[in-house]
């Protein structure tokens, strides 16, 4: 990681408890003068998290406007830790996309990936499963919150899924007391699926003596492949479309 804020971007439905994250890795997670900038989807309402949030000297929350194409440019600080909050509302993929570039912009890398998924509302929501899947294959850390009344073989039907896939990211069940062990979760080791952020190591000026047939194949097979949730088919549209996550809110 470079000296420049380290940057965290969250993932999660309307009302799953991404501020009150953020407010608990604020609180247990940094130093108390270390500074920490949280921007807000403009389209986000209010949360038990805010008036705590925007009591803390050390913390700046600023909103954003999503248009569902690029992530607007910010002033950020030169230390400390950036709180993304992503449009809740909007595609979660669009907006990852736009993230890469948005990093390279502002000449900052990104520390990790956040996905908080409302259990209550994963469980009642079947059809939801592709849309938590995407954002899961991005994610380093997974927070389960609201769980309460939900069934605990649902619980591990759910997690135990992405183990069998060998997904190597975080599962934390978030309770009442808050987050066993902040550090761990705001350390930025990538521990996601997606290799979308990962700098590609540039070999252009690395002479190899192959024979041409040999060295063809292998430049196909070391072409970066496309992250399967960002292809397009010839109309523009997604070839792995999600479903659109206002239509299951209550």
């Amino acid at each position: 990681m470079s000296s420049s804020a380290a940057i965290y971007f969250i993932l999660g439905t309307p009302g799953s408890g991404r501020r009150s994250t953020v407010l608990d890795l604020v609180e247990n997670g940094l130093a108390p003068d270390e500074p920490a900038l949280v921007l807000l989807a403009q389209s986000e309402t209010a949360d038990p998290a805010d008036d705590k949030l925007a009591a803390r000297a050390n913390i700046e929350v600023r909103r954003w406007s999503w248009n569902g194409t690029d992530l607007p440019d910010q002033e950020l600080p030169a230390t400390g830790a950036v709180f993304f909050v992503a449009e809740s509302r909007g595609d979660p993929m669009t907006q990852l996309e736009s993230l890469k570039p948005w990093l390279d912009r502002h000449h900052v890398e990104l520390a990790r990936v956040f996905t908080v998924v409302d259990c209550q509302l994963a469980e009642k929501q079947a059809p939801l499963a592709p849309w938590f899947d995407a954002c899961i294959y991005f994610s380093d850390v997974v927070f389960l919150t609201k769980r309460e009344g939900v069934a605990n073989k649902w619980l591990s039907t759910f997690i135990r899924r992405y183990e069998d896939q060998f997904y190597p990211a975080h599962f934390i069940q978030v309770k009442k007391g808050g987050l066993p062990n902040p550090a761990i979760v705001l350390d930025p080791t990538p521990r996601r699926v997606a290799q979308y952020f990962e700098e590609i190591e540039d070999l252009s000026g690395i002479e190899i003596e192959t024979d041409d047939e040999e060295e063809d194949a292998e430049e196909d097979e070391d072409a970066p492949k496309p992250e399967p949730y960002f292809e397009r088919n010839r109309s523009g549209r997604r070839v792995k479309e999600l479903p659109d996550v206002r239509n299951y809110l209550g």
